[in-house]
């Protein structure tokens, strides 16, 4: 018999496995970081060789470590940081370029280009009516645009049909499936900027605006879904891989976010806030990003987003560029020796700002620096920061008329009680934690299991989600108003002349 799910979460940082019995919870686990490289200011890359050995050896370990036979998995799922856009060659399976990841802003300029094209010829609109996304180089298009120009030979391969792009869930897939499946789902199409979300097809128009060959592209599938076998080399027995999801709409799965209007944010490497909005495509007016929930049985359900890139990653950076501590849960307890009233902002702005500001040239700043500013002033500030984004993300979705009917928190800062009691005193409603925290892999797995059979329906899903601690406000509305206006003040002074320009219609909370 085949008691277990196989769930591979590729992240940005690092890759691991979980295995999870058919109840949701985890029985084992490995993981392992990887290189991340910065050829320049505002480029990010990941070599995809890593991704795939750390992928693999992780799901060996959980495996090893569990002493469960790959004979006992009854089916896979793979979630995946989106947007990362590898190209790699079909006869060879090596990729021509290093990863770029969604992180990356070397395309601002030219998504910038396009859009003032866009609007010169009237179309204006064009790419978020379509995809639900905005315009910025945070997405796949403009980085495949990149390597087809940039990469000597890649466009006139691209054109002969020699070569594959995809998402990492797709570079996995067709490494797992020795190249036998060139797959991905809904969820991590309506990513790249090329896919129509109301079609549910990929756009000739925006293939066209972007250059692009639809010879590159892969089969979309629902998120639950026959993707292929892995090939018995790779584990020790032929495994189905039954399921597929972006990072952040498998978190949302994973919360059991199945009704319009239930919300979850996922603090990991960034942080993203997606609210249910069913089977109704809601276009924002005020910078957010209206993306597929999932897709099951051909029907997707839809969620507006707001997304922001520096959440675990500026406390990475505090412990790995600034060394002012050794173990990111050491963190929580910092928070206590920081000054009362603290007047430290930190905007950290490392690789542009995300929702509502999308300004891709800011860059991070500290503002009330003073003399008797320490260590714990600053992480304190860093950790403040993701709530103060995150109240960004709920001013703006509260002026598209959108209300959470619940807030669930996830993801390894969700583990931050500090952080929680925050966010909760800022957004001023009730957060809710999960016993499990770490929803993404759980929420690949679920899918799997209902491609598998060991759900029948989302309500077989619903009824294993447990809470493990509410958060109530513990703060009032003038102390909310008054750190929020200092926040708004501080990112007012780090955001570029030209960002100002292009979104005046983000200060929404002002």
């Amino acid at each position: 018999m085949s008691h277990y799910l196989l769930a591979i979460d590729q992240g940005t940082t690092s890759s691991r496995a979980i295995i999870f019995s058919r109840e949701g919870k985890a029985v084992s686990s490995a993981q392992y970081d990887y290189k991340q490289h910065y050829p320049h200011d505002g480029w990010v890359e990941h070599e995809p060789e890593d991704i795939w050995q750390t992928s693999l050896q992780s799901c060996r370990d959980a495996l090893s470590s569990g002493r469960i036979e790959a004979s006992a998995i009854a089916s896979i799922g793979i979630t995946n940081q989106r947007e990362t856009t590898v190209i790699w060659n079909r006869k060879t399976g090596k990729a021509i370029h290093r990863a770029i990841v969604w992180q990356d802003r070397r395309t601002a300029s030219y998504c910038q280009a396009i859009k003032n094209r866009l609007v010169n010829e009237g179309r204006g609109q064009l790419i978020q009516e379509r995809t639900g996304l905005l315009l910025d180089s945070y997405f796949s298009a403009s980085k495949i645009n990149w390597i087809l120009d940039n990469v000597e030979g890649a466009r006139v391969a691209a054109e002969a049909g020699e070569l594959a792009f995809g998402t990492i869930d797709s570079f996995l897939l067709w490494r797992l499936t020795n190249g036998k499946r060139h797959s991905t789902d809904a969820t991590n199409a309506s990513r790249t900027m090329l896919f129509n979300i109301h079609t549910q097809q990929w756009d000739p128009d925006l293939l066209a605006l972007f250059d692009i060959p639809a010879s590159l592209l892969p089969d979309v599938l629902d998120s639950a879904a026959d993707f292929g076998e892995c090939d018995q080399q790779w584990l020790g027995h032929p495994v189905p891989v039954g399921g597929i999801a972006g990072d952040q709409q498998a978190a949302a799965f994973g919360q059991a976010c199945f009704t319009p209007g239930m919300t979850k944010s996922t603090y990991g490497t960034g942080c993203f806030l997606l609210m249910n909005t069913g089977d109704k495509i809601l276009q924002s007016a005020h910078n957010l990003l209206s993306t597929v929930a999932y897709r099951l049985n051909g029907e997707p359900s839809y969620a507006m987003e707001g997304s922001i890139f520096m959440a675990g990653a500026t406390m990475q950076w505090l412990r790995d560029k600034m060394h002012f501590f050794n173990d990111t849960a050491e963190s929580e307890a910092m928070a206590a020796q920081a000054q009362e009233g603290l007047s430290l902002m930190f905007v950290p702005a490392f690789t542009g700002l995300g929702a509502p500001w999308w300004d891709p040239d800011a860059r991070g700043a500290i503002y009330g620096l003073t003399r008797d500013t320490g260590i714990p002033d600053i992480v304190t500030a860093a950790m403040m920061s993701v709530c103060y984004q995150t109240k960004d993300l709920q001013k703006a979705m509260e002026s598209d008329g959108l209300r959470p009917t619940a807030f669930r928190v996830d993801g390894g800062m969700a583990a931050n009680n500090f952080v929680v009691q925050k966010l909760a005193d800022l957004l001023g409603c009730q957060v809710d934690r999960p016993q499990i925290t770490e929803t993404t892999a759980l929420g690949a797995a679920y899918l799997a299991g209902l491609q598998c059979g060991f759900y029948s329906t989302l309500d077989d899903i619903t009824r294993l989600w447990q809470l493990e601690r509410s958060f109530a406000p513990a703060q009032d509305k003038a102390w909310r108003d008054r750190h929020y206006a200092r926040w708004l003040d501080a990112v007012q002074r780090t955001r570029t002349h030209a960002g100002q320009q292009a979104t005046p219609e983000a200060r929404v909370a002002q």
